[in-house]
């Protein structure tokens, strides 16, 4: 059986050659042209960005990918959809003020924006999942499964529950309606530290459930109302919050491989992923931390798992950047695991994702690389 072949460019662009054209290129040779779009919705999958983080995708390449889906017959959307967290994207007219505000518009991308599960998050479609060990239907936000062709063009990151986030975030957690999320983010629970609480209150301010209170002048969880999100931890500052059953993770990361196949299975769909502005945590956060690594460059392939796999062998060859989370955690360790995001989040393991969706049909973590 033949290996899924990733493609890949730097980011190198050299006078008379933009970023734009080389994304372009870049598509071109990994097949894009083969797939028939003529009169064909395509939702292009992305994340707009919480509103004060700024190392999400610019809106220039979603451009670039919808134009180009439009030169081939296409009628393409940018969508995604609502959050279970208190922020400005938990509901579709919020979720799209947000996108505009991050420049994503119809006059900016030259399509429209639809949030996939509605107004309130509750527009869903339950799908049967082939394979499914962990779920069984799941909960897809409708616009998503009424399009013919699915496109993922994703922010390759750090995140603080799932080592990173790649296409099988984008697609998965990123594709769940808000009752979605909640059945993929309820196998795990954080706890607090309360010899490290500072009484900063940042933690209970970013709760969406309510489930943090403050009653012994340190953070409480209440594990009746919280729903294991991990925003908590992520917005800590002091490293107060922690998840003490790593195997919730494992269980989080299997489970975003079963919805990210609900969401590709029986259609075409095609996968990018930019690996620049490799920030520590999640682009659903109202701020960005510096960046892990350097920037790597832009990959894509029909294979999202092969994909994945190609980001994070590149990013492991790169270089720590000193002063970011992960050199700082290096420092602080003196020794690392041997994966940059493990050591940028301990307790995290990307592997278990791209296992369990190797395992359920969705893909292949072995690949050949060519270069553009």
């Amino acid at each position: 059986m033949e290996k899924p072949v990733v493609y890949f460019t730097n980011m190198r662009a050299r006078p008379g050659l933009n970023l734009l054209d080389k994304l372009r290129r870049l598509m071109k040779a990994a097949g894009f042209e083969s797939i028939d779009m003529e009169k064909q919705f395509v939702a292009i999958k992305i994340h707009f960005g919480e509103p004060g983080n700024l190392s999400y995708i610019r809106p220039n390449y979603a451009k670039a990918v919808a134009d180009y889906v439009k030169q081939q017959g296409g009628l393409p959307f940018l969508t995604d959809c609502n959050t279970l967290y208190v922020g400005r994207r938990k509901n579709a007219l919020e979720h799209m003020d947000a996108a505009y505000e991050n420049g994503f518009s119809p006059f900016s991308t030259g399509c429209q924006v639809v949030i996939a599960d509605g107004l309130k998050g509750t527009d869903e479609v339950l799908v049967p999942v082939k394979g499914g060990r962990c779920v069984k239907e799941a909960k897809i936000g409708r616009a998503i499964m009424d399009a013919d062709v699915v496109i993922s063009l994703n922010h390759f990151k750090g995140h603080e529950s799932t080592g990173f986030g790649g296409a099988l975030k984008n697609l998965g957690m990123g594709s769940g309606s808000r009752a979605g999320k909640m059945e993929q983010h309820n196998s795990g629970k954080p706890q607090v530290q309360p010899e490290l609480c500072r009484s900063c209150h940042a933690c209970a301010k970013i709760c969406a459930q309510d489930a943090i209170g403050f009653e012994t002048g340190r953070a409480r969880i209440d594990h009746h109302r919280c729903v294991g999100c991990g925003r908590c931890i992520g917005i800590c500052n002091f490293d107060a919050i922690e998840n003490t059953d790593y195997t919730a993770n494992d269980e989080l990361n299997r489970r975003i491989a079963e919805y990210a196949k609900a969401v590709v299975q029986d259609r075409p769909s095609f996968h990018i992923n930019l690996v620049m502005n490799v920030s520590p945590n999640c682009d659903c956060h109202g701020e960005n931390d510096a960046a892990i690594i350097p920037d790597v460059g832009m990959f894509a392939s029909f294979d999202p798992v092969a994909l994945d796999q190609a980001c994070a062998d590149a990013c492991n060859r790169m270089e720590p950047i000193r002063g970011s989370q992960l050199a700082d955690n290096l420092e602080h360790c003196g020794h690392s695991c041997g994966d940059h995001f493990s050591d940028s989040a301990p307790g995290t393991d990307w592997t278990v994702c791209l296992a369990h969706a190797e395992k359920i049909g969705l893909g292949s973590r072995d690949y050949e690389l060519k270069t553009v």
